[in-house]
């Protein structure tokens, strides 16, 4: 994952990756490039490096920060990637 600050890109409720395997990316919110922070449904990997980059969260988790960024504008939100 890349570490900056960034701001949301494009935006997906529904996404599928076509890189990996057509693996499910629910309340996408693409970053950078490619990398995205996301809901996952595998839930007991979270906290784990499991993805190729992107930032995984609970889809609870994901489906609120999708509509805070939608409800706020892309233009008021930040996204800070730190280690």
């Amino acid at each position: 994952t890349p570490v900056g600050t960034f701001k949301p890109g494009r935006m997906h409720k529904r996404y599928f990756s076509k890189k990996y395997h057509n693996s499910p990316m629910p309340y996408s919110v693409f970053f950078y490039h490619g990398y995205a922070i996301h809901g996952t449904n595998a839930i007991k990997n979270l906290g784990r490096p499991a993805s190729h980059g992107c930032v995984r969260l609970h889809p609870d988790n994901a489906k609120r920060l999708f509509s805070l960024i939608a409800e706020n504008g892309k233009q008021n939100a930040k996204i800070v990637i730190t280690r």
